[in-house]
């Protein structure tokens, strides 16, 4: 568990009395009429779409203190190498968050409030903006697509789903004005699947021209509440040929049992970045684990790794090492947790040695982008 996870947020009497006095969101008649038939872009996709080097870059809470426009973007679009050589870096993004900043929370254990219907459409509606978070992404893919031509593929997107918690009784509605009740399984999906075609028909109206909606991610990152839903959510997702995500923790609850939780795509948190007490030895049992399960893995740094902030830059290359030893790199899926917005800073310091730790962790991203072009990964072909 990211060090986020460790403890729940301390929550003032007003945040909770705020959550009350929330605005209700209730779809009107038209809306709960729509055709959730499949768009052009479903019908025409074949298969579920890769996601090989997928950042994750956390956006919506009113606590994250920048927002992600072209600059912050732009650095995790490219990279300009020691020589002068622009690259490709990521090919997808997730966007998620955990809670809004506000005593609202989108998984258990971060706030004692769940976030209602209304928190959650205005989460979408914070990602799918023309010049912030996902339009900024398709902007500033557009001005690479200038320098470097046009990329392979679209650079892909995964939006994070949160988690209907069960003791949720004033979510909202999606039907006929009927609140739904978090104590019930089908109302729980009910709501997953609202959340779900809310988005699709929110990236049909932004059109973007250099994304693809790829697949949608489950936030929280233990199995124990979710067990009763994920199936049918995963077969809800598959059908509109959207991949199912999941980045369980180290020792986390159903984290190798993410194929029978029906889950496409499971990526292994190590969890060593964030404890110098552990050995690289803790890191080397996760990937042996990893690969054992046939799970993808997960890089993990923050702010520490800077040279003024911790000077933890040792264990992100720890990572790199181990992952290059074990196989995962030519092998794997990997997902990039950066804490907030750790690469950028990087990017931006003046600092030697953060310049060198950049340039090393860019080239480590930029040549698997090079060596995996247009190559599918099989997790299975590569188990233990």
């Amino acid at each position: 568990m990211r060090t986020h996870s460790l403890f729940l947020f301390v929550i003032f009497s007003m945040f909770a009395a705020c959550s009350e006095n929330a605005p209700s969101y209730v779809p009107s008649p038209e809306e709960e009429k729509e055709d959730n038939s499949l768009y052009e872009w479903e019908k025409n996709r074949t298969e579920l779409l890769e996601n090989k080097d997928m950042v994750l870059l956390y956006a919506g809470g009113s606590h994250r203190g920048h927002e992600w426009n072209e600059e912050y973007v732009e650095p995790y679009v490219t990279n300009v190498d020691e020589s002068g050589n622009e690259h490709w870096m990521f090919d997808s993004f997730l966007f998620l968050e955990i809670h809004n900043g506000e005593g609202k929370t989108f998984a258990s254990g971060y706030t004692p409030v769940p976030a209602n219907q209304y928190d959650w459409k205005k989460l979408l509606d914070y990602y799918f903006q023309s010049r912030y978070c996902l339009g900024a992404l398709n902007r500033s893919v557009e001005s690479a697509k200038e320098r470097l031509g046009k990329p392979t593929e679209k650079r892909k997107v995964v939006i994070g789903i949160p988690e209907p918690i069960k003791t949720q009784k004033d979510w909202g509605s999606v039907s006929n004005g009927a609140l739904l009740d978090f104590s019930k399984p089908d109302d729980r999906i009910s709501a997953c699947q609202w959340y779900i075609d809310y988005a699709r028909k929110k990236f049909k109206e932004m059109n973007y021209e250099n994304i693809d909606l790829a697949g949608f991610y489950w936030i929280a990152e233990e199995a124990t509440n979710s067990r009763g839903i994920l199936a049918d959510l995963s077969a809800y997702l598959n059908n509109l040929k959207y991949g199912f995500v999941w980045i369980p923790y180290h020792g986390s609850d159903g984290a190798f049992d993410w194929e029978r939780l029906t889950f496409n795509y499971a990526y292994y948190q190590p969890n060593y970045f964030f404890n110098d007490s552990r050995p690289v030895s803790f890191l080397n049992k996760a990937c042996e684990d990893a690969k054992a399960n046939g799970m993808d893995m997960e890089i993990e740094f923050d702010d520490r790794v800077m040279i003024d902030r911790g000077n933890w830059g040792y264990r992100l290359e720890n990572y790199m090492k181990a992952f290059k030893e074990y196989g995962i790199w030519e092998s794997k899926r990997l997902a990039y947790y950066q804490g907030n917005r750790t690469l950028y800073e990087l990017f931006k310091s003046n600092e030697e040695e953060d310049q060198q730790l950049y340039h090393k962790f860019c080239k480590f991203v930029t040549e698997r982008q090079i060596k995996n072009n247009n190559i599918r990964i099989d997790p299975e072909e590569y188990q233990m």
